[in-house]
């Protein structure tokens, strides 16, 4: 087993509340990240779900540093990136990059494609490494990389001289993938690659890249909300509620048989393309919406929504995520995960299960 690229360990983002005209008071913090751990292997692609508003793309943007953490540990490739000055984490951000969710806004539409491409090799210094080589060829050194970084991605050379306006959505998803493939990094923090696109080219783009992960030997972070996009592109999946993960397990292991009751009940809202087994199957209604980050609950946070919640220890004591007995490899923060699974727990409202044949929308799960 490879060794981790990427250790995140305890890690917060807390955002204060401020109040007042003239003093600003601190009167509270939003919780978006609240004590993160979780690893990610050379090569593997660590694929994170939940609901909007649970904290995900913070937690991407705190790994790269682009939201400075409260607390906890970022470490890439063996090093801290917390204790890093300025200069040091620039140089080590050309290992690490991130595709960004809506590319029309995260493209300057001032600048030609040419100039996003080329822009991250002036910026990393590799316009002067180039000069020093090519003397003054290097200009047309950068533009021959993005052309050649354009046709990996499955674009023709003459979009160079174009603008992002002038493109399709899912082009200009391509150049936002080819402007952060283009400095060859190991590890690329993917925010929602596809959620902007249309159903018919979703499958494009994360067919794109995986082969980039073939190609370039490149390890992904993928963040999503669609559990079919995250099952069909990850090895690894962590679902997230309310700043914390709930549940971590091998992508075939958690879709065969998910743990946490959070986890069971976005299961339950996948459609099963098989009609029979779909009109027989149980599905759990998550009543409610999900609770402020401002004001989390006691205990354990899904209590609130929680299907199998017992009257003990689930208002009041916070459970860790650790080991299932029984299980390789499966992390899972809930006092009753091994009692659910036998069956010694079930469903403590009988009016949560949704019987066959009765159409009822799950929270999580978006149409």
């Amino acid at each position: 087993m490879s060794e981790p690229l990427l250790e995140v360990s305890g890690l917060k983002v807390h955002f204060p509340i401020k109040r007042g005209l003239v003093f600003d008071r601190t009167v509270g913090h939003v919780r978006a990240v609240d004590g993160v751990d979780l690893q990610v292997r050379r090569g593997q692609t660590f694929g994170l779900v939940g609901e909007s508003g649970c904290g995900k793309s913070t937690l991407g943007r705190a790994i790269l540093r682009l939201e400075e953490p409260t607390d906890g540990q970022v470490r890439f490739d063996g090093e801290d990136l917390r204790d890093l000055g300025p200069e040091p984490l620039r140089k080590m951000r050309r290992r690490m990059q991130m595709v960004f969710q809506d590319p029309l806004s995260s493209l300057d539409p001032r600048a030609s494609v040419e100039s996003l491409l080329t822009e991250p090799l002036t910026v990393h210094g590799l316009a002067e490494a180039d000069r020093q080589e090519f003397g003054r060829d290097s200009a047309r050194s950068h533009a021959a990389k993005a052309s050649s970084m354009l046709d990996v991605v499955g674009l023709p050379g003459s979009a160079l001289a174009k603008y992002p306006h002038e493109f399709s959505g899912g082009q200009r998803q391509r150049i936002g993938i080819a402007r952060a493939m283009i400095l060859n990094p190991d590890l690329v923090i993917a925010d929602e690659p596809v959620s902007a696109l249309d159903v018919s080219v979703q499958a494009q783009v994360i067919n794109l890249l995986e082969g980039l992960q073939d190609l370039l030997g490149l390890t992904y972070l993928v963040i999503a909300h669609d559990l079919a996009v995250v099952r069909h592109i990850s090895d690894v999946i962590g679902v997230m509620y309310l700043g914390t993960i709930v549940e971590q397990a091998d992508s075939d292991d958690l879709y065969a048989e998910p743990l946490h009751p959070y986890t069971i009940a976005l299961m339950s809202a996948i459609p099963i393309p098989d009609p029979d087994v779909e009109d027989r199957r149980e599905r759990i209604l998550l009543r409610g919406d999900l609770p402020s980050p401002a004001n989390p609950p006691s205990g354990c946070r899904f209590h609130t929504r929680c299907p199998y919640r017992q009257p003990t220890r689930c208002d009041t004591e916070v459970p860790a995520l650790r080991a299932v007995e029984g299980t390789e490899g499966r992390l899972v923060a809930c006092h009753w995960a091994e009692d659910i699974r036998s069956g010694a727990v079930h469903v403590a409202d009988p009016t949560l299960l949704v019987e066959p044949d009765v159409p009822v929308p799950v929270a999580g799960a978006r149409g």
